[in-house]
């Protein structure tokens, strides 16, 4: 069997119908009955994964339908207006409704958005469908690079989120947040968590493409250095006064927004491409 320790090389968990995986340079595992829940919530995670790796013989992948979300018991929650280009896109819907410095003041100030997202009975799977609303008329999707947070309020991985929004309904009113990102299909994890010892780097690049009848309707990129907070600080702010007997998963915000004329279809398909963790695909209805 290889010695050769994992922890100086990135580690993907994935959680399937078959089971719970583990991929690494090295191949693929099938990990033993395992409770990912449990799994999920440890400070030591990328050590026990490692340990758990050597034990188990090698393995297959699992087949792409058999994904699942990557997520146990955990809530989920969310960032806004940490990149420049979220600042100007909800400076631009809400202006009409005198809301447009409120998101200015937050992307200058120590403190920053955090809003509650999803239960995790709700998260899309990858491959499953993400809804846009039918009392909105101008939707789109939000790539982010999220968080896998412990009990304690460790980073511990790191997945991609599809935040999907209702711009026109948070434009109307900032009191209408909830209703804008909150509701059934609205948020989609995978397509696994990635766990290493460093965090991702500046340079990481974060890609969106929607596809629209097979052919490309918008693409754009950018990378976590366009975050003006650092996920520390989102975590840290997040746990104030706040618990997580079972972790939970933080969106860290989308430096991606399609231009005012874009809405989401029905039928279009969401590709979200985070460096390092893959890629998280998902049909919209």
């Amino acid at each position: 069997m290889n010695s050769r320790p994992l922890y100086t090389e990135p580690v993907k968990l994935y959680r399937t119908r078959q089971g719970i995986f583990l991929a690494s340079r090295q191949g693929w595992r099938l990990l033993p009955d395992t409770d990912f829940a449990a799994l999920t919530t440890r400070d030591d995670l990328l050590d026990y994964l490692e340990n758990l790796y050597a034990a188990v013989g090698p393995s297959g992948p699992p087949p792409l339908d058999s994904l699942l979300a990557p997520i146990a018991n955990q809530e989920v929650w969310a960032a806004g207006v940490t990149y420049y280009r979220s600042r100007t896109a909800r400076m631009e819907e809400s202006q009409t409704a005198g809301g447009g410095t409120f998101y200015d003041r937050v992307y200058s100030a120590e403190r920053p958005e955090l809003f509650f997202k999803s239960q995790p009975y709700k998260v899309v799977a990858p491959g499953a469908a993400v809804h846009i609303r039918k009392d909105s008329k101008w939707n789109v999707p939000e790539p982010e690079f999220t968080l896998l947070l412990s009990p304690s309020g460790k980073i511990t991985g790191y997945t991609i989120g599809n935040d999907m929004s209702s711009r026109d309904i948070e434009g109307e009113n900032p009191l209408y947040l909830p209703q804008a990102k909150v509701y059934d299909g609205s948020c989609a994890l995978g397509p696994c968590i990635l766990v290493q010892k460093e965090p991702p780097g500046a340079n990481t690049r974060i890609a969106l493409e929607i596809l629209r009848s097979g052919k490309p309707v918008f693409e754009d990129e950018t990378t976590l250095q366009q975050m003006k907070r650092e996920p520390d600080v989102l975590a840290r702010y997040l746990f104030r006064e706040n618990s997580f007997p079972r972790g939970c998963f933080l969106l860290t915000g989308t430096g991606i927004v399609p231009p005012d004329s874009f809405t989401l279809q029905p039928g279009d398909i969401v590709r979200i491409t985070i460096d390092g963790i893959g890629t998280l695909e998902n049909p919209v209805d």
